[in-house]
């Protein structure tokens, strides 16, 4: 069986909107209901609906109905997705910054060539 890798782009575009930011922070801190969550925002029911919708899309919470209420949750294996990538960037440019540092500290000699 084949996994599809991680749609990065989608989960990046859905954690650039400060609304389903903050929808992520409230599911990583409780459950709430969908109502629950839209009753923090200044907007309507629907558009936080909308907002939750990309987030599922995105692998980033998932949703489950108990009762009357559908729950949001957070999907820990998407987070981690997205922590893994951010987690490689970060050695990247560690690496770099090091080794620009190296050379500030200690610039190769330089021949002068004076004719």
């Amino acid at each position: 069986m084949q996994i599809a890798p991680p749609d990065f782009d989608r989960m990046f575009g859905a954690l650039a909107d400060p609304t389903r930011r903050d929808i992520v922070r409230r599911a990583v801190d409780s459950e709430e209901g969908v109502a629950e969550l839209a009753s923090h925002y200044p907007m309507s029911f629907a558009a936080v609906q909308k907002h939750i919708a990309i987030l599922e899309r995105a692998g980033l919470v998932t949703k489950e109905r108990i009762g009357r209420r559908k729950i949001v949750r957070t999907n820990p294996e998407g987070l981690r997705v997205v922590r893994r990538l951010l987690d490689r960037y970060e050695e990247l440019w560690r690496g770099r910054i090091d080794r620009m540092t190296t050379l500030v500290a200690d610039p190769p000699d330089r021949k002068e060539t004076d004719q």
